[in-house]
C-alpha cells in the first residue's frame, strides 16, 4: 500500500499516498462522528473512512493521475463505485450504509434501489477485488478496528445516520486533501478560539453594556434584564428542545447568545448555530455577534454558489471544491434555507458541513417562519438531532407557532422564560388600528405622506416598487433582498441616522424587514398579511419605547395579489381572526397565536408534509428528498452586481478562489430565480464569471437594486 497514490504532487513536489490518506480520513471521520448515538457507530464511521478511496488502487486510476501530473490528457476513471462494491459484499448495516456513503462522496448520495441494482451486477476484476480487500483488512487489523454492537434503527433514523456519516466522510476527505495541496490554509484552520474564550469575551462585553446603560429602570431595560437572567438560568438544563418567547425589543438577540454559550459549555457541546429567515437580518445579527465575540469567532454564511461535484482532479477544480464552507467556526449565523436544505441535500458540497450540527446548539430565530408545508420532515430531523446526536434546538420568536398542538405534542419543550406574559404587557409600546376601506396606491401614498417618519411593509416586491414610484419623494428609501448586502447596510445606516436626528424618512419595504431588523419608527403601515407577520412588523414601531405609544396601521390594497400557498392561507386566517375581535389590540396577547396557528394548520388539512418527503426518506431515496425539500421551490443563482468595491473582491476571487475570497464576494451578491436568469442571459443582461457565478450587466438602480427583476426569491422565507 506504499505505492498507490491518492492525489498528484503538491507545490513541494510531494505525492499524496493512498494509505496515508485513507488512515487520516478514517481518523477524522471517526472523530466527527463521536457524538452520534453516543459513539455507537464509531467503528462504522472509521470503516467508511478507510474504504472511501480504496478504488484508487485500480491501475487505470493510477495511470490517470500520472497523466494529470505530467500534463497529458487523460480519461477520468471513477473510483468510488469500487469502494461501494467492496462494502456491499459485507453484512448489515455496512451493506446499506457503507455503499451509499462512500459511493456518493463525489457525485452525491444515490437511491438505495438503483445503487443496489448497479452493485449486484457490477463486474470487478477478481484480482483487484482481492487486492483491495486484503489492503483494507490489513489496515483494519493495524488500526485495531473492532466490530461494535450497533443499535437497531428505524428507516428514518437510518436515513439520518447515512446523511451524518456521509457529511463526516466528505469533510474529512476534503480537509485531508486540502492539507496536501494547501498547507497554509490547513494550518490556519487549526487556530480557532474556544467557546470558553468566547464566554469570557461575552461577559466583558456584558459588563461594559451594563455600565453604559443610563436608564436601568426603564420598562425596556427591566424586561431585557429579566429575559437575560432567565436565559442564564435555563442554560443549566440538559440538551433538548427549548422555546424562547420574548416580545419584540425584549433583547432576545443577546440573550439567546448568552443561553447558547452557557448551555454549550455546561453540556460540553461544540458549536452554536443561529438560523435566520432573511438574509437582511443576517447582516445585522452577524455584526452584533462579531462586535461582542470578535471577527475570529463568527461565520456569516449564505448565498452559496453551485458547483457540480465530479471526479475532476484538476487543480482549479480542487480549489473550487475546497472553497466550500464546512462551518468550521464556533458561531455560525446562516439562513434557514442554507441550514435546512443542506440537512436534506444529497450533494457532497452541501452535506459536507451538516455533521457539525451534532452536539451543538441550534437556535431558530423567528421560528414561526419555518415552512408549514415542510414542517413534519423538518421537525422530525430536528428531533433526531436532539435525541440521537446530542444537540439542543431553541425555537425563538415573539409569535410562537403551535408546534406542540401538532407534530411535537409528545415532546418536552422547555420554556426558557416561563412567565413571559407579563413581558408582553410591559412592552406594549404600540397601538394597532385597521383601515376599513380598500386603498388605491395613490390613497396609500397620500396616507404615507402625512408622516415625517414612516415605515411601510407590503406583500410583494411589485407593490413596493410601485409605491416608491408613486411617492416620488427625496426622502423615500426602498429595501428588499434584490439589493445586495453592502447596499442594504448602507441604506439601513442612513435610515437609522435619519431616525436618530429626526429627519424625514419614508422607508418602503417588502417583508424582509419585519423580523429582527433593528429599526425604531414612530409609525408603521403593514399590508394585511399573516398574523405573525403583522406583529413582527409592529416590532419596528416604537421599538425603544421613546413614545408612550407608536402607531401600527393595518391596511388592504386594491388588487393586491398576495403570494400563493401558506402565505395566502395565513393572510386569510389573519383576516378571519381580526374580524372575530372588536379591536386589533388582541394582537398584544401571545395566546392568540396558538389559535391562529392551529387554524392555519387545520386550513391546510394538517398537510405538514405536502411533498411526501418522509416517505422518500423511508425509502432511502436521497436524490428525490433533495429535489422535494426546498424552502424556495425554484432554484436560484448568485449574481454579482456592480456596486461599491465589487471589482476588488472579484479580482481576488478570480486570482485565488477560496473560502475566504468567496466570503468577501457575498456582500455584492443577489440571488435570482434560475428560470428568470435564463431570459436575462439570453438578452445579454447576465454573463458567466466562473462556474456557478454570474455578473449582472444591466442597470443596478441606486434605489430599487435589480429593478428588472420582478420576482424576489428571498423576501418571503430565506
Amino acid at each position: 500500500m506504499d505505492y498507490p497514490i491518492a492525489h498528484s504532487k503538491n507545490s513541494d513536489e510531494k505525492w499524496h499516498y493512498l494509505r496515508e490518506h485513507l488512515i487520516e480520513v478514517a481518523n477524522m471521520t471517526h472523530t466527527f462522528s463521536s457524538t452520534m448515538y453516543q459513539g455507537k457507530f464509531g467503528a462504522l464511521a472509521w470503516l467508511v473512512g478507510l474504504a472511501h478511496d480504496i478504488g484508487k488502487m485500480d491501475s487505470r486510476f493510477q495511470e490517470y493521475l500520472m497523466a494529470i501530473q505530467e500534463g497529458r490528457s487523460a480519461t477520468k476513471v471513477p473510483h468510488a463505485p469500487l469502494a461501494a462494491y467492496l462494502l456491499y459484499r459485507l453484512k448489515e448495516p455496512i451493506k446499506t450504509v457503507g455503499p451509499l456513503t462512500v459511493g456518493g462522496h463525489h457525485s452525491g448520495v444515490s437511491e438505495i434501489g438503483n445503487l443496489t441494482a448497479k452493485l449486484a451486477n457490477y463486474e470487478l476484476d477478481s484480482g483487484l477485488e482481492e487486492s483491495m480487500r486484503n489492503s483494507l483488512t490489513e489496515m483494519i487489523y493495524e488500526q485495531k478496528l473492532t466490530t461494535e454492537i450497533t443499535p437497531s434503527l428505524n428507516s428514518l433514523q437510518t436515513e439520518m445516520l447515512i446523511r451524518m456519516l456521509f457529511s463526516a466522510l466528505v469533510d474529512a476527505d476534503r480537509l485531508d486533501t486540502e492539507r496536501h495541496f494547501d498547507s497554509n490554509t490547513s494550518r490556519l484552520r487549526a487556530h480557532k478560539v474556544t467557546l470558553t474564550d468566547l464566554a469570557k469575551r461575552f461577559k466583558n462585553n456584558q459588563d461594559e453594556l451594563i455600565l453604559g446603560v443610563q436608564d436601568k429602570l426603564s420598562k425596556v431595560s427591566v424586561v431585557r434584564n429579566e429575559v437575560y437572567q432567565a436565559c442564564l438560568d435555563a442554560a443549566k438544563g440538559k440538551p433538548g428542545f427549548y422555546r424562547l418567547t420574548v416580545p419584540t425589543g425584549g433583547g432576545k438577540t443577546r440573550s439567546s447568545l448568552a443561553f447558547a454559550l452557557d448551555h454549550a459549555i455546561k453540556n460540553g457541546l461544540r458549536g452554536i448555530f443561529f438560523a435566520i429567515p432573511y438574509t437582511s437580518i443576517i447582516d445585522q445579527t452577524a455584526q452584533v455577534y462579531r462586535s461582542i465575540l470578535g471577527d475570529d469567532a463568527v461565520l456569516e454564511h449564505h448565498s452559496q454558489r453551485n458547483i457540480t461535484d465530479t471526479e475532476d482532479y484538476s487543480e482549479q477544480k480542487l480549489r473550487l471544491m475546497l472553497a466550500e464552507e464546512n462551518w468550521d467556526m464556533p458561531v455560525i449565523v446562516t439562513t434557514n434555507v442554507q441550514l435546512l436544505e443542506s440537512l436534506f441535500s444529497n450533494s457532497p458540497s452541501k452535506c459536507r458541513k451538516i455533521h457539525r450540527l451534532a452536539n451543538s446548539v441550534i437556535v431558530f430565530d423567528e421560528a414561526q417562519t419555518l415552512p408549514v408545508e415542510l414542517l413534519k420532515p423538518t421537525l422530525d430531523a430536528l428531533r433526531d438531532l436532539v435525541e440521537n446526536y446530542g444537540s439542543t434546538v431553541v425555537l425563538s420568536t415573539a409569535t410562537q407557532p403551535a408546534l406542540q398542538s401538532s407534530y411535537l405534542s409528545e415532546l418536552d419543550i422547555k420554556e426558557i422564560v416561563p412567565d413571559n406574559a407579563q413581558h408582553f404587557e410591559q412592552l406594549r409600546r404600540v397601538q394597532y388600528r385597521s383601515l376599513e376601506e380598500l386603498l388605491t396606491m395613490e390613497a396609500l401614498a397620500e396616507e404615507v405622506s402625512r408622516h415625517e417618519q414612516v415605515l411601510v411593509i407590503l406583500n410583494t416586491r411589485k407593490s413596493a416598487v410601485e409605491l416608491v414610484k408613486t411617492l416620488d419623494s427625496p426622502y423615500c428609501f426602498h429595501l428588499s433582498t434584490l439589493l445586495c448586502g453592502s447596499h442594504r447596510r448602507k441604506i439601513l445606516q442612513e435610515v437609522r441616522q435619519r431616525l436618530n436626528y429626526g429627519h424625514p424618512i419614508q422607508l418602503i419595504s417588502t417583508q424582509v424587514i419585519e423580523a429582527g431588523v433593528d429599526l425604531d419608527f414612530p409609525v408603521v403601515y403593514r399590508a394585511l398579511g399573516p398574523l405573525d407577520r403583522i406583529v413582527q412588523a409592529a416590532g419596528r414601531c416604537n421599538r425603544e419605547g421613546k413614545l408612550d405609544y407608536g402607531s401600527t396601521v393595518i391596511f388592504e390594497l386594491e388588487n393586491d395579489r398576495a403570494p400563493k400557498g401558506p402565505y395566502k392561507a395565513g393572510l386569510e386566517k389573519s383576516k378571519l381572526i381580526l374580524s372575530e375581535y372588536s379591536s386589533p389590540e388582541i394582537l398584544h396577547d401571545p395566546k392568540v397565536f396558538d389559535e391562529y396557528f392551529i387554524q392555519l394548520y387545520d386550513s391546510l388539512g394538517n398537510n405538514l408534509d405536502r411533498y411526501n418527503i418522509q416517505d422518500m426518506r423511508e425509502r432511502l431515496n436521497f436524490p428525490e428528498v433533495a429535489a422535494r425539500y426546498r424552502l424556495i421551490p425554484e432554484k436560484t443563482i448568485p449574481v454579482l452586481v456592480r456596486y461599491g468595491d465589487y471589482m476588488t473582491t472579484l479580482k481576488s476571487w478570480e486570482e485565488y478562489p477560496s473560502r475566504e475570497t468567496w466570503r468577501l464576494l457575498q456582500p455584492y451578491l443577489v440571488s435570482i430565480y434560475e428560470s428568470e436568469a435564463k431570459i436575462h442571459f439570453r438578452d445579454g443582461l447576465l454573463t458567466e464569471v466562473s462556474n456557478g457565478l454570474y455578473m449582472w450587466e444591466g442597470v443596478y438602480d441606486e434605489v430599487l437594486g435589480l429593478s428588472a427583476i420582478q420576482r424576489d426569491p428571498s423576501d418571503l422565507i430565506t
